[in-house]
């Protein structure tokens, strides 16, 4: 039986549900892995200009190990370049803390909150869902408003 883990070294965070939740939307079945990486405004405006080419604090950035996987259920056999023992590795999140605490603050939701649906946002992202056109941006949310029906979460965003 597979299930998404999404590793986390510098904080302690209870995301199991989320990852399960995120999981069941996208129908996957194989194990899976995410990192997630938090990072202040300095941090995240760094990878934003090296990265993207893009000179502004973001809240949240995402570095899919694949590509051409939206909307597949992943196999281990088809993807052995990203297999971590019996794990797909779908790449990394990074999350600005300040950004989190401030878009918590605008909403008026709790930082909790708003942290868990950037990292749904991400974990989109890592399998494949973009926004760059109104029918892509359509299916994403429709993804995020599942995962966060199955959390029992508002959608406040």
């Amino acid at each position: 039986m597979g299930k998404l883990v999404i590793e986390c070294l510098d904080k302690k965070l209870k995301l199991k549900k989320l990852a399960e939740a995120v999981y069941t939307v996208l129908g996957q079945k194989s194990k899976l892995k995410a990192e997630l990486v938090f990072v202040d405004k300095n941090g995240i405006f760094n990878l934003n200009k090296d990265t993207r080419g893009v000179e502004s604090v973001t809240d949240v950035l995402s570095y899919p190990s694949m590509e051409g996987i939206r909307g597949q259920v992943l196999i281990p056999e088809e993807h052995l370049t990203e297999l971590e023992g019996k794990y797909i590795f779908l790449g990394s999140i990074v999350l600005c803390e300040d950004r989190v605490k401030e878009q918590a603050e605008e909403i008026g939701h709790s930082e909790e909150d708003e942290r868990d649906y950037l990292i749904i946002h991400g974990l989109m992202h890592l399998f494949g869902y973009d926004h760059m056109t109104e029918e892509d941006k359509r299916e994403m949310r429709e993804k995020e408003k599942a995962v966060l029906a199955l959390l029992g979460r508002p959608d406040e965003q």
